[in-house]
């Protein structure tokens, strides 16, 4: 559900409405009156998308087109918090859901998962010790597992028709996130991206490394990251038989790789890497979690709490996300729980 003081029961019931083969399969996994609220702000004064309360995935199956199937996850709330404002009770809310999904991928209690918006601020009101999804969702994996949270690395991926762009570091302060590129995380986001790409494309994926330094250090004259950290790296990445060029100038890597040169830009840190894909427009993109044994997409964009409750909110992102996260489950279809 994302965050319901977010535009995200807005764009579930806009895509509901919109696309409703896409959608067919899908259940929220939220608060029955988080999304009855978010169908009619997306009504324009017509009768709202009909929702329907299930009480498992399988039920979701009887839902007829058109309908939004919604479990009830934790306890219902008594009113949806307002629109537009950080809330504890909308963390809360948030958080409750996408434990929930996290929880049934882990399972094989369905294909995929595709969160909606949350907010961090939110999140951590609400007493959750993770900047965001994907930081959460590898806690629970690395749980699941039963294994230290280091031995479960993920990485994010922003991809969209044009563009394709893997992250050595996420949420981190740009000082953290120079701190964060050494050979160990360099290599083991090359490792992640090319084993994900490979099973994505059929085939190893042309890996163009971004530099961290303007012109990729020129040599040396503006940083040595790339000589003594990202070329070893590469290097060692190549040695295990992986398609891998660079360091690249930064200014430069994204437009080649647009042009199709390369099928993945790895880059350093977060604003590197999402500003060329945000740049080709937010409708488009697709936030994916990798390393993660299971599938998750999420929207390129947040929860919008400027135009939350408008009936504004575009839905495009999150359809492109559920269409993605259809083709990395391969057609798989939910089973039961053993």
């Amino acid at each position: 559900m994302g965050d319901p003081a977010g535009i995200g029961p807005e764009i579930i019931a806009r895509a509901f409405a919109q696309a409703p083969e896409l959608t067919a399969g899908c259940v929220v996994a939220g608060d029955l009156a988080c999304i009855r609220r978010g169908a009619a702000a997306v009504a324009g004064g017509r009768p709202p998308l009909a929702t329907a309360l299930v009480d498992s995935v399988q039920d979701a199956a009887q839902v007829p087109p058109r309908c939004i199937p919604v479990l009830q996850v934790g306890a219902a709330a008594a009113a949806p918090p307002p629109w537009g404002r950080v809330d504890e009770r909308a963390g809360r809310l948030a958080a409750e859901a996408v434990l929930w999904g996290a929880s049934a991928a882990l399972r094989g209690e369905v294909a995929a998962l595709v969160t909606a918006p949350l907010h961090k601020e939110a999140l951590a009101a609400a007493g959750l010790p993770y900047p965001g999804h994907t930081e959460l969702l590898q806690a629970e994996a690395a749980a699941h597992a039963g294994v230290a949270l280091e031995r479960m690395p993920v990485r994010m991926m922003l991809a969209n028709d044009e563009l394709r762009t893997v992250l050595v570091s996420i949420h981190v302060s740009l000082r953290e996130a120079i701190e964060a590129v050494t050979f160990a995380n360099v290599r083991e986001t090359l490792r992640i991206a090319d084993a994900a790409l490979s099973a994505m494309l059929g085939r190893r994926p042309r890996i163009a490394v971004a530099g961290l330094n303007p012109h990729a250090g020129e040599g040396g004259l503006f940083g040595r990251e790339e000589i003594e950290v990202i070329v070893p790296a590469l290097r060692d990445a190549q040695a295990a038989g992986m398609e891998v060029h660079g360091p690249f100038a930064p200014d430069t890597v994204f437009m080649r790789a647009r042009r199709g040169e390369f099928d993945v830009v790895v880059a350093m840190y977060h604003d590197q890497g999402l500003i060329p894909v945000k740049y080709l427009g937010v409708e488009k993109g697709v936030n994916v979690t990798l390393g993660l044994p299971l599938v998750r997409t999420s929207p390129d964009h947040g929860t919008a709490f400027d135009i939350a409750g408008t009936g504004q909110a575009d839905a495009s992102s999150l359809l492109e996300a559920i269409r993605m996260a259809k083709q990395l489950a391969g057609g798989a279809q939910p089973r039961p729980a053993p």
